[in-house]
């Protein structure tokens, strides 16, 4: 089935998206769109369904019901016509350790079918976009994390998507590799490429068009970052305190608090009220305790106190269901 009109619109029409695993709904119901160029962003806690999502969007996985339509194509009755416009880069994405890497983008490209003319001309062009050329000879398994990951990516663009499926590509990967990740990605979204990236950080999603925020197998709340926190009610105090760890609960029973978390060695508080009334009742409930107040101070809400915030504590999965939706994914 083939919907011309949303094709020349949008990259993602899912509708109604829904997969089971046995008794668990890891992704229950999702309806979105995403339109041509967009870096899109989905965020969630582990479990909540977002590799079960990508993983159906990229014809790796079958659907229990519903259907996604990639620039107008099922990836239920139109896999064939889905796989040549998408990259899906798990992950678990699998390089060959005694490969070089230029061996493993040359492998990679006859997988997917990118003629044999072209594959030496893409391989270089990938090489100097993602920092490799000088490493062309190395073999993968002796990169660094970072460069594994930009090898991975490289091997995902060799046969040149339309769309970019990204699953927690820099998880685990150190803060300079993760920006200069980032700045590929960037590249790729000036050239009109879609992205489509799951992240768990939010200075990631920060970099993103729009975001969507995933949970319990569904998606809460859609918006642009600096809409998603503007959706905050109430403001933001840091504190700078001699022991974070201790002053959580007490700063927590305040009743104007509303959400209490950490960030660095500060706490983030989010209150409903007067700031100078809640700064003068948190530092003398701090002070009360024992504890000294080194710093406090008014601050912009940013998207991890967003997230804290707008997904409601019970809409979350108890333990046996995270634990199971976990293993779905």
């Amino acid at each position: 089935m083939t919907t011309p009109a949303v094709a020349d619109e949008l990259a993602l029409d899912v509708r109604d998206l829904r997969k089971s695993f046995k008794a668990v709904a890891a992704v229950d119901g999702v309806t979105m769109t995403v339109p041509k160029g967009e870096v899109f962003g989905l965020v969630g806690p582990d479990g909540a369904g977002k590799s079960t999502l990508i993983r159906m969007m990229a014809t790796v996985l079958a659907p229990t019901s519903g259907d996604a339509f990639v620039f107008g194509h099922s990836v239920v009755s139109e896999a064939a016509k889905v796989k040549p416009r998408i990259g899906y880069m798990s992950q678990a994405f699998s390089l060959y350790r005694d490969l070089t890497v230029r061996e493993n983008l040359e492998f990679f490209a006859e997988l997917r079918g990118v003629p044999r003319k072209d594959m030496a001309s893409r391989s270089a062009k990938l090489l100097e976009f993602s920092g490799l050329t000088e490493f062309a000879k190395r073999q993968a398994q002796y990169l660094s994390g970072g460069m594994k990951q930009k090898l991975a990516l490289a091997a995902t663009l060799i046969s040149e998507p339309d769309l970019l499926f990204l699953d927690e590509p820099t998880t685990g990967v150190d803060p300079v590799s993760r920006r200069e990740f980032w700045r590929i990605i960037s590249g790729l979204h000036r050239q009109g490429i879609t992205v489509f990236v799951a992240t768990p950080y939010m200075d990631e999603a920060e970099r993103c068009d729009e975001i969507a925020f995933m949970t319990q197998g569904r998606i809460i709340l859609r918006d642009t970052p600096a809409g998603m926190k503007s959706r905050v009610p109430g403001q933001v105090i840091e504190v700078d305190v001699n022991d974070y760890r201790a002053a959580m609960p007490v700063v927590r029973a305040l009743p104007f608090a509303t959400s209490v978390e950490v960030s660095g060695e500060h706490l983030r508080v989010l209150v409903s009220g007067e700031y100078e009334v809640c700064e003068a009742s948190i530092r003398s409930a701090i002070e009360g305790a024992g504890l000294t107040v080194r710093k406090i101070r008014q601050t912009p809400t940013d998207l991890e106190m967003a997230f804290a915030a707008l997904i409601p504590t019970a809409t979350l999965p108890d333990r046996d269901d995270a634990d199971a939706l976990a293993v779905a994914e």
